[in-house]
């Protein structure tokens, strides 16, 4: 048995949960989000609570009742508080702006990088070595910030690049004359 999936998903004031078959719809003061459950689950809301049970015992049911609870509980913890994720860009040189829509990345290439900004995403660059990324749907937030990470990873001999706040990046030694 999951530890996780047995505990129910508490709903706060403020968040609307509602659930129609395999659907499951939070809403909450910061936007509205959708799930689509397996037919191996089902979900009840009561008291307040949602709570998963799977329908058979099967050994996918059992691996999907609690990806399933914590994705719900992201999805309330979304809607009532936002993710938001920090990156720290290092190196001579390298910046970021927010120009309209777009983020303005100079990475040291011969070419400044743009990235558009996705719907339900919203980035702040705060000075120009920060970006903060906030959003209601974790998954995205997590995925925008991967993406910007991709264009200029921290490099292992001087540690130039862009990395999340508080990453630490293990140094390499250079060459030995």
């Amino acid at each position: 048995m999951s530890r996780i999936a047995k505990n129910p998903v508490i709903v706060p004031e403020g968040v609307d949960v509602q659930i129609s078959g395999q659907d499951v719809t939070v809403k909450g003061k910061l936007g509205e989000l959708k799930l689509r459950l397996v037919d191996e689950l089902s979900v009840k809301l009561e008291d307040g609570q949602v709570s998963l049970t799977p329908r058979s015992q099967s050994r996918f049911a059992r691996s999907i009742w609690g990806t399933s609870r914590s994705l719900i509980a992201n999805m309330v913890e979304g809607v009532s508080n936002g993710f938001s994720k920090k990156l720290e860009i290092k190196g001579v040189g390298y910046r970021a702006s927010v120009q309209g829509s777009n983020v303005v990345l100079q990475l040291g290439y011969s070419h400044d990088v743009i990235y558009p900004i996705p719907a339900g995403i919203k980035i702040n660059a705060p000075t120009q070595t920060e970006l903060e990324i906030s959003g209601i749907d974790k998954k995205q937030v997590g995925q925008v910030a991967a993406e910007i990470i991709a264009f200029r990873p921290p490099e292992p001999y001087k540690g130039k690049g862009i990395r999340y706040e508080g990453q630490r990046v293990l140094r390499k030694e250079g060459k030995k004359k």
